[in-house]
């Protein structure tokens, strides 16, 4: 059976701003001093499927920059542009027509574009692991990852550690949201919840059978524009009738509506690097626990993030900040509220002024 990878690039990464824009989001940029973050995602799944089965979901504004980043690593129409966001369960309905129409049935597996992994071996076993489950039972598998602190960032998968679908396969019993700590800590303690990392796998026919039965005015406006796949009206089509389809999650919309759910999970030194704050999976801190990247010069600074994309910056007498400058903004904030960098673009947008978005 063939084996297709989905990488969904169409996030505006609104929690890494200034950095981060619309036009070249967290996805797109070199955090890690390796390489943009969708071409590391790219070149650790590149062994489990061939080059013409890789496709890039990302969003009209993104398509450019992407497409140059990406390079020939994947083939330039298998990058479905979406006019506008519809969340993860368009994204994926979109990817999952345009691989039947263009394919077959398969298997798919869906990757966020910037996530961080430190261990790829054991990574690409977890999702061999989860492409058999799919192949072998037909079910939904995500991947879900050993919690290694409460964390109240994530969202959680409770699984039944006793029902074994087969070698490291679970039935998941529910997804829950953001808990608080005191909540998270329990969590922890009871071994019976995973970190839901927003990774899947399933067959291309499963999961489009599930969009009919779970989501089916999505799955029946979704089936129109594959009508028109490869046809010069194409992107056409998509432009008509995208904006129409409901803004939903794949966790919302079917992973939580379905029975037929199962997880595996994965311990291969994980990060979603949503915000300021996750930089320390990526960059090891000094002596006074602080991350710096940059021309900066730190006097009495501790346990601070100062990430500098241009210029000279010099901190005297402070600790848990995170100071950022580019070429045409400065961003300060403690540390503890890193999750609230995105309420500046959302002001942004509120003032009009989309030079800085």
């Amino acid at each position: 059976m063939n084996i297709y990878n989905v990488i969904m690039a169409g996030g505006g990464g609104t929690r890494f701003w200034p950095l981060s824009r619309q036009e070249l989001p967290k996805q797109l940029i070199n955090l890690s001093g390796e390489d943009a973050l969708i071409n590391e995602t790219i070149a650790r799944i590149e062994e489990l499927s061939d080059k013409d089965k890789l496709f890039v979901v990302t969003n009209e504004k993104q398509v450019d920059a992407l497409s140059e980043i990406v390079g020939d690593k994947c083939i330039k129409e298998n990058i479905l542009k979406e006019p506008l966001a519809r969340n993860t369960a368009a994204a994926i309905g979109f990817a999952a027509f345009n691989i039947m129409k263009k394919y077959g049935d398969g298997v798919m597996c869906v990757y966020p574009a910037d996530h961080y992994i430190k261990d790829e071996i054991n990574f690409r076993e977890t999702i061999k692991t989860a492409i058999e489950a799919a192949e072998k039972y037909n079910k939904l598998v995500t991947i879900g990852i050993t919690p290694t602190f409460p964390s109240t960032g994530y969202g959680y998968i409770k699984f039944d550690n006793e029902s074994v679908i087969s070698d490291k396969v679970y039935d998941v019993i529910e997804f829950v949201e953001k808990p608080s700590f005191e909540v998270a800590k329990e969590y922890i303690s009871s071994n019976e919840y995973l970190w839901n990392s927003g990774m899947f796998v399933w067959k291309v026919s499963k999961i489009l059978e599930d969009f009919k039965r779970y989501l089916p005015k999505v799955y029946n406006q979704l089936e129109k524009i594959s009508m028109d796949i490869g046809k010069p009206c194409e992107y056409e089509t998509v432009k008509k009738i995208y904006p129409s389809l409901q803004s939903i999650s794949i966790d919302y919309g079917i992973m939580e509506r379905s029975n037929d759910v199962v997880v595996v999970p994965g311990n291969f030194g994980w990060n979603d690097v949503g915000s300021w704050d996750s930089l320390g999976a990526i960059y090891p801190s000094d002596e006074e626990g602080n991350i710096k990247r940059g021309d900066l010069i730190t006097i009495d600074t501790s346990n601070s993030i100062i990430y500098s994309d241009d210029k000279l910056i010099s901190t005297v007498g402070i600790n848990d900040l995170i100071v950022v400058s580019t070429n045409d903004a400065v961003m300060v904030c403690r540390k503890d509220r890193a999750q609230d960098v995105k309420k500046i673009v959302e002001m942004l947008k509120e003032k009009d002024k989309q030079e800085y978005i």
